[in-house]
């Protein structure tokens, strides 16, 4: 009997672990193709101007035939789209994007060096918004129609309601020209410094994310409080802290790692307009100078890392899913 018990758990741990392989293997695969229509459509930017592309590079000047022919013979203008294609995929492959056309610099260095502080920029709002929409929302859902409810409740209203860049602008009014707490503009030399810097562009990201993750807590908090298997750890007398911890905070997990993946895509277009407002060098400002002067090659490198970033937050919300609840790779059924 023991014996038999212990190979089918033998078996249903080999199962668990072919379907968690297969599960992988798709979201991998799917993730691949979708980089590479992603990759086909940043590099049409450069085919569906084609016309205006020889004139971008010679800067509207005029110019000789000669001068026209060796900037079509540089950029492969004469070859057909899917060569062209190719050969531009294999250079960005190896993060080769070319160089761009108004400072003539690698492409690939002007983003290694603006990256780095919009990454900075980013992990200091998902930690902000982690830290302070998660607590408010089970606080939320635990105490419903308490006076911490209501409170949150019209904040977060508040929060969804104001768009990013008049929140940029009103905190870099108040904290950071006013009453001169926080610098007003630029991200910074590193350490404390770089905290201090980034700190209001962060929590202007944040306020509308956190908005958005309090109010899903509270949600999820809410439906698993009225559960029977809640009612019974209550009724055996478990304390309100272990009841939080054991049952709440592990079942609301898995939605709000979700929605925190959907908000570290939404920062990508929230980052552009901080940057902007906060005078920062990172990738959005680094993009928004791009397409102000058509520098296509600038605008397809971002573009593209933009995109890699997107796939990886997917692929890696996807599987922190399947880690916390290994139910989700099982597909629903009707």
């Amino acid at each position: 009997m023991e014996q038999a018990s212990l190979a089918q758990r033998a078996t249903g741990e080999k199962v668990a672990s072919v379907r968690a392989t297969a599960f992988v293997a798709k979201r991998l695969v799917f993730a691949i193709f979708l980089l590479l229509v992603v990759s086909f459509i940043v590099f049409s930017l450069q085919s569906l101007s084609k016309g205006s592309f020889v004139a971008t590079v010679l800067g509207g000047r005029p110019a000789s035939p000669e001068q026209v022919q060796q900037v079509r013979d540089e950029f492969h203008l004469d070859d057909p789209l899917l060569v062209r294609y190719g050969m531009w995929l294999h250079d960005a492959a190896r993060f080769d994007f070319g160089r761009s056309i108004k400072s003539d610099t690698s492409v690939t260095s002007a983003i290694a060096e603006r990256l780095p502080v919009t990454l900075e920029l980013t992990v200091l709002t998902i930690v902000i918004v982690v830290l302070v929409g998660v607590p408010l929302g089970l606080i939320s859902g635990i105490r419903r129609g308490s006076f911490l409810d209501r409170f949150f409740t019209t904040t977060s209203v508040i929060g969804l309601s104001a768009p990013v860049f008049a929140t940029g602008i009103f905190l870099l009014y108040v904290f950071g020209v006013y009453l001169g707490w926080f610098p007003a503009f630029g991200a910074g030399d590193g350490g404390l410094d770089r905290l201090r810097h980034l700190f209001l562009p962060a929590v202007a990201l944040a306020a509308t994310m956190v908005a958005i993750v309090a109010r899903q807590t509270r949600a999820v908090t809410l439906d698993i409080m009225r559960q029977d298997f809640v009612t019974f750890a209550r009724a055996r007398g478990l304390g309100r802290r272990r009841v939080l911890v054991h049952y709440a905070l592990r079942n609301v997990a898995v939605p709000v790692v979700t929605v925190t993946g959907l908000l570290l895509i939404y920062l990508i277009g929230g980052t552009i307009l901080v940057e902007q407002v906060f005078s920062i060098e990172g990738l959005g400002k680094l993009m928004v100078s791009a397409v102000e002067t058509t520098d296509i090659p600038v605008v397809q490198g971002i573009t593209l890392v933009f995109a890699v970033f997107v796939v990886l937050v997917t692929l890696a919300v996807d599987l922190l899913t399947m880690w916390i609840d290994p139910r989700t790779m099982y597909p629903a059924q009707g």
